[in-house]
């Protein structure tokens, strides 16, 4: 169970790791996006760099590594099994001593904690990064995709009537847990999981502080 646990930790952590606003940025119109805007390597800050397909580009790129470290974790949790201590392979066995369905939800929101941590903090930059909010949104749906739809959709009003990118992310973020703990069956709401999912919407609300500062004074940029 160790063995899995940090092999879901190393992995979910290097895939969310990969910048790849900052390398569509190098690549394509040969700049550092660190030097936009807000330096942000995210959608929104390569937008800002004059690039809307980039944005796009990093959009969908950002949101598909959270999604493959999630859907990695689920695999294999959900293939694999104790025995003497160790790990071995197991797709067919129904035996008790299969890992139980909670265990690997909690190992895919540890994976999707991971994911979102590797993005804001990249090995790659010096651990300075993003905010996360594309990369939880890919991570989420793997994880709860109900939930993560409900929250798209408090983002898209929020949006709507403010033209806050930041205050849209920063709602949806902060309302994933809770409806996680309204929708999701019993096995998937324990304290355990619902703490890693808290923890990684805190971790995107915290990664806005000087949005939330913008926020409060009035001076907050809107998208346009």
């Amino acid at each position: 169970m160790t063995k899995l646990a940090l092999t879901i930790v190393a992995v979910s952590y290097l895939l969310g790791s990969i910048p790849f606003g900052y390398l569509l940025v190098r690549i394509f119109r040969g700049q550092d996006v660190r030097n936009t805007g807000s330096g942000n390597i995210g959608a929104t800050n390569v937008a800002r760099a004059g690039s809307k397909g980039l944005a796009i580009a990093t959009l969908v790129l950002d949101a598909l590594k959270g999604y493959v470290a999630v859907a990695l974790a689920f695999w294999l949790a959900g293939s694999h099994r104790f025995t003497a201590g160790n790990i071995q392979p197991n797709l067919y066995d129904s035996s008790p001593q299969m890992i139980d369905s909670r265990t690997i939800f909690l190992l895919a929101a540890v994976a999707a904690f991971c994911a979102i941590l590797g993005h804001m903090f990249t090995v790659w930059l010096r651990f300075k990064g993003g905010k996360g909010v594309a990369t939880a949104a890919g991570a989420f749906v793997a994880l709860a995709p109900k939930c993560l739809l409900l929250s798209l959709l408090l983002f898209a009003i929020v949006f709507a009537l403010t033209r806050y990118v930041s205050l849209g992310s920063i709602v949806a973020a902060a309302s994933f847990p809770w409806l996680v703990l309204w929708l999701n069956p019993a096995e998937r709401n324990t304290a355990p999981i619902l703490l890693v999912i808290t923890a990684s919407a805190a971790l995107i609300i915290a990664r806005h502080k000087d949005n939330i500062r913008r926020l409060l004074a009035g001076t907050e940029n809107r998208f346009r």
